[in-house]
């Protein structure tokens, strides 16, 4: 297996459900998420795939759909006052938006979506919070 990694930076809320501390407050980030793509050998121009086509496939989701946008589960109690408020910054997922969860779901589930016509898997994805705090879901 080969890899090949790109990373990307966005501004993004959310709050954790549960959190014992501040996080279960509403805040943001500027989250640094790191892509690494995996292939079973290098294509003709040996790539394991062309970092412009990461970008365009997942970094350019990213910004579409988390930047500058405020994650919510949808089972938080908060959802129905901030759907009143929010417009179209407001984005429900199906799941508590951890760093650990968003990693995973950009794995699990966007990463097959966006990478299907192309030869390769997306294997990690590290969601970085803070230069000091980073999450790794990895297949």
């Amino acid at each position: 297996m080969i890899l090949a990694e790109r990373y990307h930076d966005i501004s993004c809320g959310h709050r954790v459900v549960g959190h014992e501390g501040k996080c279960r407050f509403l805040h943001g980030h500027n989250y640094r998420i790191h892509f690494t793509v995996a292939a079973d050998q290098l294509d003709e121009v040996g790539r394991v795939l062309d970092f412009s086509v990461i970008k365009t496939a997942l970094c350019q989701w990213l910004e579409e759909h988390f930047d500058h946008k405020f994650l919510i589960w949808e089972k938080d109690e908060l959802l129905p006052q901030l759907q009143e408020v929010s417009g179209e910054s407001l984005v429900i997922v199906p799941f508590n938006p951890t760093a650990e969860n968003i990693a995973q779901y950009l794995v699990e589930h966007i990463g097959p979506q966006q990478l299907k016509e192309y030869p390769v898997r997306l294997v990690s994805c590290k969601v970085e919070e803070t230069a000091k705090c980073s999450a790794i879901y990895s297949l």
